[in-house]
């Protein structure tokens, strides 16, 4: 496998314990820099995929990143933002947060405050290395989760559901930011405005399977595709 990809799936396929096939024969490709909407209603296996194309799940099937196989967690190329910010932050102040993977990564100690501060700017949030995670805003909260993966030097990013619980001050900042980060990106979301503001193809996944891939725009204007699956009443 060459690097054209930043992603590259091939016949991937999971089964849950309990026989719950989550994906089935995905095939997925992302390029450098690219911006893909991966699109679905709830239990299509969005979020299962991304913890496959970071190595957390045994999968059927082959996933490359950056040319490379996955094998184990792929930290140094891969972040992974969770739909919930509480199940990404965990230590007492955001200094510890987006400082925890550069150090689990070698970089020197020294080094890693000039990190953090430049993955804070990126977010918008610069001078709030000392507040602790659990009295931010859930919106703040969502945008440290980011900084703690562009803390790692990450060349993908993979975003499940991020606006989800956000009120529409908070929705519109964590936009701003993830549109202006240059990483490939892939957003897991069934909040098609949000797939149009951030992305450019999408990727339509349903009951485990690719069911379209395209252009955002056509994607969007093809009603009878969506309402086929749960992306429109």
């Amino acid at each position: 496998m060459d690097d054209r990809w930043a992603i590259y799936a091939e016949n991937v396929s999971f089964t849950y314990p309990g026989g719950i096939a989550a994906l089935r024969d995905v095939n997925f490709a992302v390029g450098h820099g690219e911006k893909v909407a991966l699109l679905g209603p709830n239990g299509a296996g969005k979020s299962t995929l991304f913890l496959a194309i970071c190595g957390a799940l045994e999968v059927q099937g082959k996933i490359f990143v950056e040319g490379e196989p996955v094998s184990g967690l792929v930290g140094t190329k891969v972040g992974m933002v969770f739909q919930d910010p509480d199940d990404q932050l965990f230590m007492p102040t955001v200094f510890d947060d987006v400082a925890f993977g550069p150090l689990n990564q070698g970089v020197p100690r020294e080094e890693v405050p000039e990190v953090v501060r430049r993955a804070l700017a990126a977010v918008g949030l610069e001078g709030y290395e000392s507040r602790p995670p659990h009295q931010l805003s859930f919106g703040e909260k969502k945008r440290v989760s980011v900084a703690t993966v562009l803390s790692m030097n990450v060349s993908v990013l993979l975003l499940d559901e991020p606006s989800t619980n956000l009120d529409a001050r908070g929705r519109k900042m964590l936009c701003e930011t993830i549109a202006r980060l240059p990483q490939a990106r892939v957003v897991a979301t069934h909040d098609l405005q949000l797939a149009a503001e951030l992305c450019e193809r999408a990727v339509i996944l349903d009951e485990g399977r690719v069911v379209a891939d395209g252009a955002l725009e056509e994607i969007l204007r093809d009603e009878g595709l969506l309402r086929a699956h749960g992306l429109m009443a």
